[in-house]
């Protein structure tokens, strides 16, 4: 199956009450483990990319290289999308989108609303005329995650009649709402805001997005995606297991020097949580 934008899966997902999850890919191995749990599990994927992940990996087209020639030699089947996961200005989405990427996140957070929507806007404008799906945040979400660092202090949760602004204005397929969230490991129990998260649903309609679903406890999960959630965004759990798992094959042998006797068990290990995240999201048997 070709690359797909993520529209109609998350339009899917939002009116059967289900979420894809997006599974971030920082080289080989990561892509290998997700697109290969997708096709066990017969779930649509989400692969996301984050600006230092592509820049680490060679660039937004060996990325799309990359995935491309692992579907064909997998003979994947289910959906697959390559989104930019916050793209920091109109210039990299550009960029995603003529290397090949079907769905972009431009991150205007950081700007006053009006500016947050008119450079949304014309992200919007371009990535349409290519078929490419766009997916916008508003409030700052906490935490890091690769070049993207916000402190607890500047995080804030979205407003809705703000969400709802940006939302009409932009025409945007997917939104993701600050709401207590946060990139990386939590400090204590997750505190999401689901009656903003309801609030925002009814006044935007459009599929809803976590990110940081990395340690949000099953029942919250599926309160969210109750709510209209339909993409959770999944990257530090993955990394944790898998540098968990080369830990434990170093340890057990520390004459280990061959990349595949420990890369490959890491593999493993985002594959199997990938396809834990999947049966808890509900999108397994969907594609």
């Amino acid at each position: 199956m070709s690359l797909v934008s993520m529209k109609e899966m998350l339009n899917i997902a939002k009116e059967k009450q289900y979420a894809v999850g997006q599974f971030n890919i920082n080289n080989l191995e990561y892509t290998q483990g997700i697109l290969q749990a997708a096709e066990e599990e017969k779930s649509p994927v989400i692969l996301g990319v984050s600006e230092g992940a592509a820049r680490y990996m060679g660039g937004f087209k060996l990325v799309v290289v990359m995935v491309k020639a692992l579907m064909e030699e997998y003979k994947t089947t289910v959906p697959v999308a390559i989104h930019l996961d916050h793209g920091s200005s109109f210039e990299k989405c550009a960029k995603a989108i003529h290397a090949g990427f079907t769905s972009v996140m431009i991150d205007g957070s950081h700007l006053p609303l009006e500016e947050n929507i008119a450079l949304t806007k014309k992200v919007v404008e371009l990535a349409h005329i290519h078929g490419v799906s766009v997916e916008a945040e508003l409030g700052r979400i906490g935490g890091q995650e690769d070049d993207l660092v916000v402190d607890d202090a500047e995080a804030m949760y979205a407003i809705p009649s703000e969400c709802d602004q940006l939302v009409k204005e932009t025409n945007v397929d997917c939104f993701a709402p600050a709401l207590g969230s946060v990139h990386g490991p939590y400090k204590g129990e997750p505190n999401l805001g689901f009656d903003r998260m309801e609030e925002v649903m009814k006044l935007t309609g459009v599929p809803l997005v976590l990110h940081g679903g990395t340690g949000i406890p099953l029942k919250d999960i599926q309160r969210a995606i109750s709510l209209g959630t339909a993409k959770i965004n999944v990257n530090t759990e993955n990394q944790i297991m898998q540098t968990k798992k080369i830990r434990e094959v170093l340890a057990e042998d520390p004459d280990v020097y061959d990349p595949r006797k420990y890369m490959g068990p890491g593999r493993e290990a985002i594959k199997e949580t990938v396809i834990g995240k999947m049966r808890e999201f509900g999108s397994t048997g969907k594609a």
